[in-house]
């Protein structure tokens, strides 16, 4: 089970990323413009530093939704590998079962 702490963490990076998109989108395509002046998009650039560093996209890292757990993740299902196996073991997952040979 991870800390609830870095859990809590990673919600209000998803929070920020949200509330920040449209800003940033429209900053970034501002700063890529070349039919502006250097002077502008240099003031987009700035415009986009000033900006909280937790709204970036890339600062968010998927986590398990049972267990909070960073790494194993399934993106499909949103789960870690070890809260699927543990789901499927006591049959909550409907036509999983556990394989042996």
């Amino acid at each position: 089970m991870a800390k609830v702490s870095m859990v809590n963490r990673e919600l209000k990076r998803q929070k920020l990323v949200a509330k920040f998109a449209s800003k940033r989108e429209y900053l970034k395509d501002k700063a890529k413009d070349q039919s502006l002046s250097v002077e502008e998009r240099f003031k987009a650039r700035l415009a986009l530093a000033k900006l909280p560093r937790n709204s970036a996209p890339s600062r968010l890292h998927n986590r398990c939704l049972i267990t909070g757990r960073p790494k194993g993740y399934y993106r499909k299902i949103k789960m870690s590998r070890i809260a699927l196996r543990d789901l499927a073991s006591r049959g909550e997952i409907p036509g999983m079962i556990k394989s042996s040979w």
